[in-house]
């Protein structure tokens, strides 16, 4: 079975930066589509950002856009989520996952097959 582990979380100022990786263990990480979720208290998971399988193309919700980048690199199975000009409603445990059966980002949830253990990420004022 896929595996996953997200790691990189702390506690920034607003306007800093925080770099999550996400190590993958497990299956064909090559074949998968990856993504970024994000759960803060009392809200709902949600879509942060996807790649497709090869890297060649993402999605980005309209919420980070600009200011959040994806990248993975198929040779270490691994998939980074460079956040930059943080915010404090970007406060949440983020999420990274898998999709076993498509190449290309999507940001439905259900389309996943495969979910870390989250990393917290908390920004200040």
């Amino acid at each position: 079975q896929v595996q996953l582990v997200e790691s990189g979380g702390g506690l920034v100022q607003a306007g800093g930066s925080l770099r999550l990786s996400c190590a993958a263990s497990g299956g064909t990480f090559s074949s998968y589509a990856m993504g970024w979720f994000r759960q803060a208290p009392g809200k709902e998971r949600e879509f942060v950002i996807a790649i497709s399988a090869t890297g060649g193309s993402t999605y980005t919700a309209p919420s980070v856009k600009g200011r959040f980048t994806i990248s993975r690199d198929n040779t270490k199975n691994t998939v980074d989520l460079q956040m930059n000009s943080l915010k404090p409603e970007d406060t949440a445990v983020y999420y990274c996952a898998a999709d076993q059966g498509a190449i290309r980002p999507s940001a439905y949830r259900y389309e996943y097959d495969y979910w870390g253990q989250g990393t917290q990420v908390t920004v200040s004022s």
